[in-house]
């Protein structure tokens, strides 16, 4: 029988792992697992958390992101940007709370999206002005991005007032900032054949280039966005997750053309399953879909755990698998003094997806089966 004591280390020591990985992913934006073996750990906490004597403020299922880094000014967000929990089977994601409401049949719908596969970020318009680019940090502080921010081409600098959608006076804007998959995969090219070490994935390519200090090198590239969420606002209460969408629409702001109101957990699973047979159809990467309630006032009820709301969830594909040669293994020393070793990939493409950039020299967000 394991002892309390000896429960709480084997909960020390898997969450120095994560945390390990999260600085990796969040702030150095050069993770060394994939994303399905990431999602695997995150998951030992809590099937572990009934047999734990008590769960502790640091424990990886209650934080979110990852550190902050010192090269730009940190920012507080005015509502906090949280993550997302993570659904893998339908059998799960029956019982969630953001099943339709049946007593309100005429506003029943359950907005679902393709989740963008990008880099998190808040937008701060005030009077309809672009003022503030923050990142999602921690939740709570992210980084100070603006003036890269001010170099994509997708995000205006002046939101746009309709007559059903004035402009708010103060209102942040939530994302994801991606580099679009096509011109990835052209920039990755040459940024090898320049002799440098290539980008694992589109994900990192945005991160690293979005904390650029020099804004000239960050306006050179293709990044882009799409809005999805608001955060702080004043001078604007949509009753329905819907309506904020078509408000961010209105205003000039990028929103997917991938995000629908769907009736019931039947449309829900289809809309998943289309977009598992065709992610790879969408200009940016994709690794899920985001399912919310419609409706605020329930979403309001419903509330949020210390690293995600409770009225959303994030329905996430498996990973995909290709065989490769493994070329060396090799070790990273984490700023605890931990070693975690990693495996050097022969390159990949992905089969009947030859334009696809040739992954997995470090890492990937795809995982890939040695041969």
């Amino acid at each position: 029988m394991t002892t309390d004591d000896e429960l709480r280390q084997q909960h020390k020591q898997l969450s120095e792992t994560i945390d390990e990985h999260r600085q990796r992913y969040h702030r150095d934006d050069a993770p060394t697992i994939s994303d399905g073996e990431y999602d695997h750990l995150m998951r030992e906490p809590r099937r572990s958390k009934k047999r734990l004597p008590s769960r502790t403020p640091d424990s990886p299922t209650q934080q979110v992101g990852g550190a902050i880094s010192s090269t730009f000014e940190a920012y507080e967000h005015r509502e906090r940007l949280l993550s997302l929990d993570n659904a893998f089977s339908s059998g799960r994601a029956r019982g969630l709370a953001w099943t339709p409401d049946p007593r309100r049949r005429r506003r029943r719908g359950v907005p679902v999206r393709a989740k963008v596969d990008g880099l998190a970020i808040s937008l701060t318009y005030e009077d309809g002005r672009l003022t503030r680019g923050v990142t999602r940090g921690d939740g709570r502080v992210g980084e100070d991005v603006t003036e890269n921010v001010r170099t994509i081409k997708a995000i205006p600098h002046r939101l746009t007032a309709t007559d059903d959608y004035p402009v708010p006076a103060y209102v942040e804007i939530r994302g994801e900032v991606f580099f679009p998959t096509k011109e990835f995969e052209e920039f990755n090219t040459a940024w090898a054949e320049s002799g440098k070490t290539p980008f694992s994935n589109p994900r990192n390519a945005a991160a690293g280039t979005l904390r650029m200090k020099d804004t000239s090198v960050t306006a050179s590239r293709p990044l882009s966005m799409v809005c999805h969420g608001l955060g702080y606002r004043e001078g604007f209460s949509p009753e329905r997750q819907s309506e904020a969408y078509l408000a961010l629409k209105a205003w000039g702001l990028p929103t997917s053309d991938r995000a629908k109101v769907v009736p019931d957990l039947a449309a829900v699973e289809e809309f998943i399953a289309y977009y598992g047979e065709h992610r790879h159809d969408v200009v940016h990467e994709i690794d899920g879909v985001v399912v919310k309630v419609d409706q605020v006032d329930r979403q309001r009820r419903l509330g949020s755990t210390s690293r995600a709301p409770r009225w959303a969830i994030a329905w996430k594909y498996p990973p995909e698998e290709v065989n490769t040669r493994l070329l060396d293994i090799r070790v990273n020393v984490g700023r605890t003094g931990r070693v975690t070793p990693y495996g050097v990939m022969e390159p990949i493409r992905w089969p009947d997806q030859s334009s696809r950039w040739p992954r997995c020299t470090t890492s990937s967000r795809s995982s890939a089966k040695a041969s």
